[in-house]
Parts: structure tokens; sequence; C-alpha cells
């Protein structure tokens, strides 16, 4: 028998109202896209909108120019190997693929600047240029590049050069990495969906407490209670 059948009813009553709405959500009413979609979509915009690292990297790259090294990079592959080579050969390096090794001698600061351009150009979603340049897939180039640059830290920092490896992390990461996670995504400034994006916040709060009071009087109200 229920204790309270009114405080009973009510937390049914909000938790068909919550269901009816978590329905809703997941139905392509947002510009063709779930709530959840949109919503990701939208974020992700407006992260992209503020994750401008490559102009900076850009300017530390050159910095690095005239430095010159030997390297021994090993892919995963023989196949990764050969998409790979072009990628130096296209930073002017000296470049002899043996199986799933690559050996580069080259300079350094130009090695990483022909990185960033592609990163750059994958960030600002013009990856018909990549894929123009190498004649491979633009994503793929990206990934290549990432591969890349783990297996020459690996061998740099065998030969103790620390600062130069440190650098190539900051570069897989916050323009790589970046660039690849982005790419196709259309940034925005957060001024222009702040309107939205502080709906969506209450709404989560809002919509959090909801579910839990539904259950609260649900439970209250068939007599059950939460005791220390």
């Amino acid at each position: 028998m229920l204790h309270n059948k009114k405080e009973f009813y009510s937390g049914v009553g909000l938790m068909v109202a919550f269901l009816v709405v978590l329905a809703i959500m997941f139905m392509p009413v947002f510009n063709g896209h779930n709530g959840l979609n949109y919503m990701d979509n939208l974020y992700n915009s407006i992260s992209k909108g503020s994750a401008k690292y490559i102009p900076d990297l850009k300017k530390k790259a050159e910095k690095q120019s005239g430095n010159m090294i030997t390297a021994s990079v090993v892919m995963k592959d023989e196949k990764q190997a050969r998409e790979t080579a072009p990628l130096f050969m296209k930073s002017g390096a000296m470049v002899n693929v043996d199986g799933s090794e690559i050996k580069v001698s080259g300079d350094f600061g130009k090695i990483l600047t022909n990185c960033l351009e592609d990163a750059d150009q994958m960030f600002n979603n013009k990856g018909e240029g990549v894929k123009a340049k190498y004649a491979s897939d633009e994503r793929l180039t990206l990934y290549n590049w990432w591969m890349a640059l783990k297996a020459l830290t690996k061998d740099l920092n065998k030969q103790k050069k620390f600062v130069e490896t440190k650098f190539i992390g900051d570069i897989n990461k916050r323009a790589v990495e970046c660039a690849y996670n982005y790419y196709g995504v259309v940034p925005q400034d957060i001024g222009d969906k702040w309107g939205i994006v502080v709906f969506s916040l209450v709404f989560y709060v809002v919509y959090t407490m909801w579910y839990g009071y539904s259950i609260l009087f649900m439970f209250e109200g068939w007599g059950l209670k939460l005791e220390h």
C-alpha cells in the first residue's frame, strides 16, 4: 500500500515528463540532429575557436632552422614507411627507406615547419591542399605525421636531444592531434552562442535534479525512507 499517494504520483508524473523530454532529445529535431549531437557539435565548434596554437608553434619552429638532425624513424610496417617518407622529403630532408625504417637527415626546423603547414591546412578545413600535396588521403597524412613524430622522438631521446623531443611532443599534441580531431568542424565564438550555452548548462543541472526528485517522491510516497 502507498504511504502517500499524492507524493508518489507526483514522482510518477515527474518521471513520465522526464522520459518524454529524454525521448525528444534523441529525435532529430535540432537542425536534423538529436539534442545530444547538436550540443556536442556546438561545444566542439566553440572549443575549436579557442584552440589556436599553430601560429605560435610555427614561430618556435622557425627558430629551429639550421638545426641539422640524423635519425632513424621506425614505422609500424613497410606500407606506412612508404606512405610517410614523402612527408620528410617534402620537408627537404634526405630519406632512405629500408623496410619499416626510414633514415632521415635534414633540417629539424624545416621538418617541423612542413608538418605545421599541413596541420594548419587541416585545422582550417583545407584538406584538399594536403591531399594534393602528397596524393594521399589527408587524414591518413596527418595520422602518419603523428606516428612519424612519435618514432622520431624515440630516436632523438636516444641521442639525448631532449629539447627537440619536448618540442615535438608539443607539436604532436597541440597541432597534429588538434588538427586531426577538429578537421571538418566549423569554429564559433562563444559570444555568438552564449544564450544556448547558458541554457544548456542550466538545463543540465535542472534536468539532473528533476530525475532525482522524481525518484525521491516515488520512494517516499511508497513509504521508503533513507536513514543514516
